[in-house]
């Protein structure tokens, strides 16, 4: 007798019924918390913590800084959903898994999502510790979410990428940095497969092509949520000087402490966003 993988849709309703017999909050806003920013995930008033691994679909990262868990709470009045951590393409998982926890928020309800990553940054004049509104992505990564039959019950064969990243809610982190005195970044994230750091003929490579920062996630999750046209801003932490750019070899302890570093002033703009996102 033949076995039929389920699809994406079936696999995401598994997911949402297992996650609403346990939380029976509806999420307005999600967030996705990259490397070494899952802290703010942990002061969400009346906090629920699902462990990815207690939830049919959701893979455990094993990468350092990822804790793996989808948190429910409120920021002030404003229902939200976390992803504390995530998974990437470098750990092996398949790209349908790498977006179903985005993909999940979306079928929980929330009407925007905000991603952070933490980011090697491109230009001379930057330095680590930079938070950078992401206006665009260039996608390197040789992979794609929605390779494969499309399922019409998500979204559109051909999803129109000229405002992935959403201007109204970019407007909000900018609204909120000035009030926070905040300084912010702006620029093209290039997303590549790693796992390994780029070289630094690569690094000249993407300069040429536009781009401010390079990471190994983000873009992948940008596309899935615009697929179910749900709308989505991404920040990235500039934890450190890319390939050829700064002195000394580049090492993911160092992300993870920029990235703590800045943590009491990611909470504050990740807050205010929420605030403002979850009114409009």
């Amino acid at each position: 007798m033949s076995h039929t993988e389920p699809s994406v849709t079936e696999r995401l309703e598994e997911t949402v019924k297992a996650v609403r017999a346990k939380v029976s909050l509806v999420p307005r806003v999600g967030v996705v918390l990259g490397s070494g920013l899952g802290a703010f995930a942990d002061g969400l008033k009346e906090l629920v913590k699902l462990p990815y691994e207690t939830l049919p679909h959701l893979p455990a990262s094993k990468v350092v800084g990822h804790a793996g868990n989808l948190c429910f709470g409120h920021v002030d009045d404003v229902p939200v959903v976390c992803m504390q951590g995530r998974v990437h393409i470098y750990e092996g998982h398949p790209m349908w898994q790498v977006v179903h926890g985005v993909r999940t928020m979306a079928r929980l309800g929330v009407s925007c999502v905000l991603i952070t990553n933490a980011a090697g940054g491109l230009e001379a004049g930057w330095s680590a510790g930079d938070l950078m509104i992401i206006s665009d992505h260039l996608n390197l990564s040789g992979m794609h979410p929605l390779l494969g039959p499309n399922e019409e019950a998500l979204g559109t064969r051909f999803p129109d990428m000229t405002n992935a990243y959403d201007t109204r809610l970019r407007e909000q982190l900018r609204e909120v940095s000035k009030a926070e005195a905040l300084p912010l970044r702006e620029g093209v994230y290039a997303a590549l497969s790693g796992p390994s750091y780029e070289t630094p003929a690569e690094i000249r490579m993407l300069r040429t092509l536009g781009a401010q920062a390079v990471g190994m996630s983000t873009v992948p999750e940008v596309i899935a949520l615009r697929h179910m046209r749900v709308r989505c801003a991404a920040l990235s932490c500039i934890t450190n000087m890319a390939a050829g750019l700064g002195s000394g070899e580049l090492d993911h302890k160092e992300v993870e402490e920029t990235a703590k570093a800045r943590r009491a002033d990611l909470q504050r703009l990740l807050r205010g966003w929420i605030v403002k996102a979850g009114q409009s």
